[in-house]
Protein backbone atom coordinates (compact mmCIF):
# COMPACT_ATOMS: atom_id res chain seq x y z
CA UNK A 1 0.00 0.00 0.00
CA UNK A 2 1.40 3.38 -1.00
CA UNK A 3 2.09 6.03 1.62
CA UNK A 4 0.46 9.44 1.30
CA UNK A 5 3.80 10.97 0.28
CA UNK A 6 4.23 8.36 -2.46
CA UNK A 7 0.71 8.98 -3.74
CA UNK A 8 1.28 12.73 -3.78
CA UNK A 9 4.48 12.32 -5.79
CA UNK A 10 2.66 10.04 -8.23
CA UNK A 11 -0.14 12.56 -8.74
CA UNK A 12 2.31 15.42 -9.23
CA UNK A 13 4.13 13.37 -11.87
CA UNK A 14 0.90 12.72 -13.77
CA UNK A 15 -0.75 16.14 -13.67
CA UNK A 16 0.58 19.61 -14.48
CA UNK A 17 -2.40 22.00 -14.55
CA UNK A 18 -1.76 25.45 -15.94
CA UNK A 19 -4.42 27.00 -13.72
CA UNK A 20 -6.35 26.34 -10.52
CA UNK A 21 -8.45 23.57 -11.98
CA UNK A 22 -11.58 22.87 -9.91
CA UNK A 23 -13.88 21.66 -12.68
CA UNK A 24 -13.75 17.86 -12.86
CA UNK A 25 -17.57 17.72 -12.82
CA UNK A 26 -17.35 19.27 -16.31
CA UNK A 27 -14.29 17.40 -17.57
CA UNK A 28 -11.14 16.10 -15.96
CA UNK A 29 -7.48 16.71 -16.54
CA UNK A 30 -5.74 13.96 -18.50
CA UNK A 31 -2.88 12.21 -16.72
CA UNK A 32 0.48 12.19 -18.46
CA UNK A 33 0.29 8.45 -19.09
CA UNK A 34 -3.00 8.91 -20.97
CA UNK A 35 -1.46 11.64 -23.13
CA UNK A 36 1.47 9.34 -23.92
CA UNK A 37 -0.93 6.54 -24.85
CA UNK A 38 -2.92 8.86 -27.13
CA UNK A 39 0.23 10.03 -28.84
CA UNK A 40 1.24 6.42 -29.42
CA UNK A 41 -2.15 5.61 -30.92
CA UNK A 42 -1.92 8.60 -33.25
CA UNK A 43 1.55 7.53 -34.40
CA UNK A 44 0.26 4.00 -34.99
CA UNK A 45 -2.54 5.31 -37.22
CA UNK A 46 -0.17 7.66 -39.02
CA UNK A 47 2.18 4.77 -39.80
CA UNK A 48 -0.62 2.48 -40.97
CA UNK A 49 0.02 -0.09 -38.25
CA UNK A 50 -2.50 -2.76 -37.22
CA UNK A 51 -5.31 -1.64 -34.93
CA UNK A 52 -5.29 -4.78 -32.80
CA UNK A 53 -3.54 -3.04 -29.86
CA UNK A 54 -6.25 -0.38 -29.80
CA UNK A 55 -9.02 -2.97 -29.69
CA UNK A 56 -7.10 -4.64 -26.85
CA UNK A 57 -7.28 -1.29 -25.04
CA UNK A 58 -11.07 -1.34 -25.36
CA UNK A 59 -11.28 -4.73 -23.66
CA UNK A 60 -8.78 -3.72 -20.97
CA UNK A 61 -10.86 -0.60 -20.31
CA UNK A 62 -14.03 -2.68 -20.07
CA UNK A 63 -12.40 -4.99 -17.54
CA UNK A 64 -11.00 -2.11 -15.46
CA UNK A 65 -14.35 -0.33 -15.40
CA UNK A 66 -16.06 -3.56 -14.35
CA UNK A 67 -13.70 -3.81 -11.37
CA UNK A 68 -14.45 -0.21 -10.35
CA UNK A 69 -18.19 -0.79 -10.77
CA UNK A 70 -18.14 -4.09 -8.88
CA UNK A 71 -19.60 -6.24 -11.67
CA UNK A 72 -18.26 -8.94 -14.03
CA UNK A 73 -16.89 -7.63 -17.32
CA UNK A 74 -19.59 -9.63 -19.11
CA UNK A 75 -22.17 -7.18 -17.74
CA UNK A 76 -20.44 -4.11 -19.22
CA UNK A 77 -21.14 -2.65 -22.65
CA UNK A 78 -18.91 -0.11 -24.40
CA UNK A 79 -20.36 2.91 -26.17
CA UNK A 80 -19.92 6.62 -26.75
CA UNK A 81 -22.46 8.63 -24.71
CA UNK A 82 -24.78 8.30 -21.75
CA UNK A 83 -27.65 9.71 -23.82
CA UNK A 84 -27.37 6.84 -26.29
CA UNK A 85 -27.80 4.31 -23.50
CA UNK A 86 -30.66 6.25 -21.93
CA UNK A 87 -32.37 6.01 -25.32
CA UNK A 88 -31.78 2.26 -25.30
CA UNK A 89 -33.41 1.95 -21.87
CA UNK A 90 -36.30 4.20 -22.93
CA UNK A 91 -36.90 2.03 -26.00
CA UNK A 92 -37.37 -1.01 -23.75
CA UNK A 93 -40.45 0.39 -21.99
CA UNK A 94 -44.02 -0.43 -22.95
CA UNK A 95 -46.30 2.46 -24.02
CA UNK A 96 -47.86 4.16 -21.01
CA UNK A 97 -45.17 2.96 -18.57
CA UNK A 98 -44.44 5.25 -15.65
CA UNK A 99 -40.89 6.57 -15.37
CA UNK A 100 -39.91 8.30 -12.13
CA UNK A 101 -37.16 10.95 -12.30
CA UNK A 102 -35.63 13.62 -10.08
CA UNK A 103 -36.23 17.33 -10.58
CA UNK A 104 -33.54 19.10 -12.62
CA UNK A 105 -31.52 15.97 -13.24
CA UNK A 106 -29.07 16.04 -16.14
CA UNK A 107 -30.73 16.01 -19.56
CA UNK A 108 -28.86 12.90 -20.71
CA UNK A 109 -30.52 10.96 -17.89
CA UNK A 110 -34.12 12.01 -18.56
CA UNK A 111 -34.71 13.48 -22.00
CA UNK A 112 -35.15 10.22 -23.91
CA UNK A 113 -38.12 9.32 -21.72
CA UNK A 114 -39.82 12.62 -22.50
CA UNK A 115 -39.31 12.57 -26.26
CA UNK A 116 -40.91 9.15 -26.65
CA UNK A 117 -44.24 10.84 -26.07
CA UNK A 118 -46.08 7.73 -24.92
CA UNK A 119 -44.58 7.33 -21.44
CA UNK A 120 -45.87 8.73 -18.16
CA UNK A 121 -42.84 10.64 -16.82
CA UNK A 122 -43.24 11.72 -13.21
CA UNK A 123 -40.75 14.13 -11.69
CA UNK A 124 -40.23 14.69 -7.96
CA UNK A 125 -37.59 16.33 -5.75
CA UNK A 126 -34.49 14.17 -5.30
CA UNK A 127 -35.06 13.70 -1.57
CA UNK A 128 -38.55 12.30 -2.28
CA UNK A 129 -37.52 9.92 -5.04
CA UNK A 130 -37.45 6.64 -3.10
CA UNK A 131 -40.68 7.47 -1.30
CA UNK A 132 -42.42 8.21 -4.59
CA UNK A 133 -41.89 4.76 -6.12
CA UNK A 134 -45.30 3.12 -6.43
CA UNK A 135 -47.04 0.08 -7.86
CA UNK A 136 -47.36 1.75 -11.27
CA UNK A 137 -43.68 2.68 -11.51
CA UNK A 138 -41.89 0.73 -14.25
CA UNK A 139 -38.51 2.48 -14.02
CA UNK A 140 -36.68 4.93 -11.79
CA UNK A 141 -33.95 6.95 -13.54
CA UNK A 142 -31.56 9.15 -11.55
CA UNK A 143 -28.00 10.40 -11.33
CA UNK A 144 -26.12 8.98 -8.37
CA UNK A 145 -24.64 12.45 -7.83
CA UNK A 146 -26.42 15.49 -9.15
CA UNK A 147 -24.44 17.43 -11.74
CA UNK A 148 -25.82 20.86 -10.84
CA UNK A 149 -25.07 20.83 -7.12
CA UNK A 150 -23.39 17.60 -5.99
CA UNK A 151 -26.26 16.14 -3.97
CA UNK A 152 -25.93 12.39 -3.53
CA UNK A 153 -29.02 10.25 -4.14
CA UNK A 154 -30.05 7.78 -1.44
CA UNK A 155 -29.39 4.79 -3.67
CA UNK A 156 -29.91 2.21 -0.93
CA UNK A 157 -33.41 3.49 -0.24
CA UNK A 158 -34.13 3.73 -3.95
CA UNK A 159 -33.03 0.15 -4.57
CA UNK A 160 -35.24 -1.17 -1.77
CA UNK A 161 -38.27 0.84 -2.87
CA UNK A 162 -37.88 -0.27 -6.47
CA UNK A 163 -37.50 -3.90 -5.41
CA UNK A 164 -40.63 -3.68 -3.24
CA UNK A 165 -42.71 -2.44 -6.18
CA UNK A 166 -41.12 -4.47 -8.98
CA UNK A 167 -39.66 -1.39 -10.70
CA UNK A 168 -36.39 -1.37 -12.58
CA UNK A 169 -33.60 1.11 -11.84
CA UNK A 170 -31.36 3.12 -14.15
CA UNK A 171 -28.56 5.04 -12.40
CA UNK A 172 -26.16 7.46 -14.05
CA UNK A 173 -22.76 7.13 -12.34
CA UNK A 174 -21.03 9.79 -14.42
CA UNK A 175 -20.56 12.17 -11.48
CA UNK A 176 -19.74 9.39 -9.03
CA UNK A 177 -17.59 6.55 -10.29
CA UNK A 178 -13.92 7.36 -9.89
CA UNK A 179 -14.25 9.13 -6.55
CA UNK A 180 -17.29 7.54 -4.86
CA UNK A 181 -17.25 3.78 -4.20
CA UNK A 182 -20.19 2.30 -6.10
CA UNK A 183 -21.87 -1.06 -6.62
CA UNK A 184 -23.38 -1.05 -10.08
CA UNK A 185 -24.61 -4.58 -9.51
CA UNK A 186 -27.23 -3.24 -7.11
CA UNK A 187 -29.18 -1.74 -10.03
CA UNK A 188 -30.72 -3.07 -13.20
CA UNK A 189 -28.89 -0.65 -15.44
CA UNK A 190 -26.23 1.98 -14.89
CA UNK A 191 -24.24 4.22 -17.17
CA UNK A 192 -21.15 6.42 -16.95
CA UNK A 193 -19.25 8.61 -19.35
CA UNK A 194 -15.47 8.54 -19.00
CA UNK A 195 -14.18 12.12 -19.25
CA UNK A 196 -15.02 13.27 -15.74
CA UNK A 197 -13.90 11.39 -12.61
CA UNK A 198 -12.48 8.49 -14.65
CA UNK A 199 -9.91 10.92 -16.13
CA UNK A 200 -10.44 9.73 -19.70
CA UNK A 201 -10.75 11.53 -23.04
CA UNK A 202 -14.13 12.41 -24.51
CA UNK A 203 -15.87 9.77 -26.57
CA UNK A 204 -16.46 6.82 -24.26
CA UNK A 205 -19.25 5.50 -22.05
CA UNK A 206 -20.08 2.26 -20.24
CA UNK A 207 -23.45 0.59 -19.64
CA UNK A 208 -23.98 -2.16 -17.07
CA UNK A 209 -26.86 -4.59 -17.48
CA UNK A 210 -28.18 -7.63 -15.58
CA UNK A 211 -26.94 -11.11 -16.41
CA UNK A 212 -30.19 -11.72 -18.35
CA UNK A 213 -30.00 -8.24 -20.00
CA UNK A 214 -33.26 -7.15 -18.34
CA UNK A 215 -35.82 -5.77 -20.76
CA UNK A 216 -33.28 -4.29 -23.16
CA UNK A 217 -33.49 -4.95 -26.86
CA UNK A 218 -30.25 -4.25 -28.78
CA UNK A 219 -31.96 -1.94 -31.23
CA UNK A 220 -28.66 -0.17 -31.92
CA UNK A 221 -26.76 -3.40 -32.60
CA UNK A 222 -24.44 -3.71 -35.59
CA UNK A 223 -21.21 -5.59 -36.26
CA UNK A 224 -19.58 -4.55 -32.95
CA UNK A 225 -22.44 -6.20 -31.02
CA UNK A 226 -22.02 -9.58 -32.69
CA UNK A 227 -20.56 -12.67 -31.06
CA UNK A 228 -18.08 -12.72 -33.96
CA UNK A 229 -17.80 -9.07 -34.99
CA UNK A 230 -15.48 -9.45 -37.95
CA UNK A 231 -17.76 -12.07 -39.48
CA UNK A 232 -20.82 -9.85 -39.06
CA UNK A 233 -20.03 -6.78 -41.13
CA UNK A 234 -22.61 -7.39 -43.86
CA UNK A 235 -26.29 -8.07 -43.65
CA UNK A 236 -28.18 -8.66 -40.40
CA UNK A 237 -26.18 -9.87 -37.43
CA UNK A 238 -26.72 -13.62 -37.25
CA UNK A 239 -25.63 -14.05 -33.63
CA UNK A 240 -25.54 -11.31 -31.03
CA UNK A 241 -22.83 -11.39 -28.38
CA UNK A 242 -23.69 -13.64 -25.45
CA UNK A 243 -22.58 -10.94 -23.00
CA UNK A 244 -23.37 -7.25 -22.54
CA UNK A 245 -21.19 -6.71 -25.59
CA UNK A 246 -24.43 -7.08 -27.57
CA UNK A 247 -25.08 -3.48 -26.51
CA UNK A 248 -21.67 -2.26 -27.74
CA UNK A 249 -21.34 0.35 -30.44
CA UNK A 250 -18.26 0.77 -32.60
CA UNK A 251 -15.74 2.20 -30.12
CA UNK A 252 -13.83 5.46 -30.47
CA UNK A 253 -10.48 3.70 -30.33
CA UNK A 254 -8.32 6.64 -29.30
CA UNK A 255 -10.66 7.40 -26.38
CA UNK A 256 -10.33 3.91 -24.99
CA UNK A 257 -6.56 3.85 -25.46
CA UNK A 258 -6.23 6.98 -23.33
CA UNK A 259 -8.85 5.69 -20.90
CA UNK A 260 -7.01 2.41 -20.32
CA UNK A 261 -4.03 4.36 -19.01
CA UNK A 262 -6.24 6.60 -16.85
CA UNK A 263 -8.07 3.66 -15.29
CA UNK A 264 -4.74 2.01 -14.49
CA UNK A 265 -3.81 5.13 -12.53
CA UNK A 266 -7.11 5.15 -10.64
CA UNK A 267 -6.71 1.49 -9.73
CA UNK A 268 -3.13 2.08 -8.66
CA UNK A 269 -4.22 4.82 -6.26
CA UNK A 270 -7.52 3.21 -5.20
CA UNK A 271 -10.97 4.76 -5.14
CA UNK A 272 -11.08 4.76 -1.33
CA UNK A 273 -7.98 6.97 -1.24
CA UNK A 274 -9.39 9.25 -3.94
CA UNK A 275 -12.70 9.48 -2.07
CA UNK A 276 -11.02 10.50 1.19
CA UNK A 277 -8.87 13.08 -0.59
CA UNK A 278 -11.67 14.63 -2.65
CA UNK A 279 -14.21 14.88 0.15
CA UNK A 280 -11.64 16.37 2.55
CA UNK A 281 -11.01 19.18 0.07
CA UNK A 282 -14.74 19.73 -0.51
CA UNK A 283 -15.30 19.89 3.26
CA UNK A 284 -12.44 22.40 3.57
CA UNK A 285 -14.18 24.54 0.96
CA UNK A 286 -17.54 24.27 2.74
CA UNK A 287 -15.96 25.39 6.02
CA UNK A 288 -14.29 28.33 4.29
CA UNK A 289 -17.53 29.36 2.64
CA UNK A 290 -19.28 29.40 5.99
CA UNK A 291 -16.56 31.67 7.36
CA UNK A 292 -17.18 34.03 4.43
CA UNK A 293 -20.94 34.02 5.02
CA UNK A 294 -21.86 31.86 2.02
CA UNK A 295 -24.15 28.84 2.23
CA UNK A 296 -23.65 26.14 -0.40
CA UNK A 297 -26.35 23.74 -1.51
CA UNK A 298 -26.36 20.99 1.15
CA UNK A 299 -24.43 18.04 -0.30
CA UNK A 300 -22.73 16.27 2.62
CA UNK A 301 -20.10 13.77 1.63
CA UNK A 302 -19.90 15.03 -1.94
CA UNK A 303 -16.82 16.08 -3.92
CA UNK A 304 -18.97 18.73 -5.65
CA UNK A 305 -19.89 22.01 -3.96
CA UNK A 306 -22.28 24.58 -5.47
CA UNK A 307 -22.83 28.07 -4.09
CA UNK A 308 -26.13 29.75 -5.00
CA UNK A 309 -25.91 33.24 -6.40
CA UNK A 310 -22.18 33.19 -7.14
CA UNK A 311 -22.36 31.71 -10.63
CA UNK A 312 -22.13 35.26 -11.98
CA UNK A 313 -18.51 35.34 -10.76
CA UNK A 314 -17.40 32.48 -13.03
CA UNK A 315 -16.17 34.66 -15.94
CA UNK A 316 -14.20 36.91 -13.60
CA UNK A 317 -12.69 33.92 -11.78
CA UNK A 318 -11.81 32.34 -15.12
CA UNK A 319 -9.83 35.42 -16.06
CA UNK A 320 -8.06 35.14 -12.71
CA UNK A 321 -6.95 31.58 -13.48
CA UNK A 322 -9.69 29.44 -11.92
CA UNK A 323 -11.50 26.69 -13.81
CA UNK A 324 -15.03 26.48 -12.35
CA UNK A 325 -18.59 26.16 -13.66
CA UNK A 326 -21.71 28.29 -13.54
CA UNK A 327 -24.60 25.83 -13.20
CA UNK A 328 -28.14 27.20 -12.75
CA UNK A 329 -26.70 30.37 -11.22
CA UNK A 330 -24.56 28.40 -8.79
CA UNK A 331 -20.78 28.60 -8.70
CA UNK A 332 -19.77 24.93 -8.86
CA UNK A 333 -16.40 23.70 -7.65
CA UNK A 334 -15.45 20.03 -7.91
CA UNK A 335 -12.40 18.44 -6.34
CA UNK A 336 -10.36 15.49 -7.56
CA UNK A 337 -7.07 13.78 -6.83
CA UNK A 338 -4.91 16.44 -8.53
CA UNK A 339 -6.28 19.22 -6.29
CA UNK A 340 -4.62 20.46 -3.09
CA UNK A 341 -5.60 22.44 0.01
CA UNK A 342 -3.77 25.38 -1.55
CA UNK A 343 -6.22 25.29 -4.46
CA UNK A 344 -9.13 25.52 -2.02
CA UNK A 345 -7.59 28.40 -0.08
CA UNK A 346 -6.74 30.27 -3.27
CA UNK A 347 -10.38 30.12 -4.36
CA UNK A 348 -11.67 31.19 -0.95
CA UNK A 349 -9.32 34.20 -1.02
CA UNK A 350 -10.80 35.19 -4.40
CA UNK A 351 -14.44 35.10 -3.22
CA UNK A 352 -16.26 38.08 -1.67
CA UNK A 353 -17.29 38.04 1.97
Amino acid sequence: MKTLDTLERLVRTEFTPGNTFLNTAANALLPARAVTALEGAARLRAAGGPLDPLYDDVEAGRAAYARLAGVPAGRVAVGATAALYTALVAASLRPGAEVLTAENDFASVVNAFHVRGDLEVRTVPLERLAGSVGPDTALVAVSAVQSADGRIADLDALREAARAHGARTYVDLSQAIGWLPVDAGAFDYSVAIVYKWLLGPHGGAFLTVPEDFGDLLPVQAAWAAAENPWNSAYGPVAELAHSARRFDTSPALFSYTGLRASLELLEEIGVDAVHAHDVALADRFRAGLAALGHEPVPSPGSAIVSVPGLGRLQPELSRAGFALSDRAGHLRASFHLYNTPADVDRLLDALPG
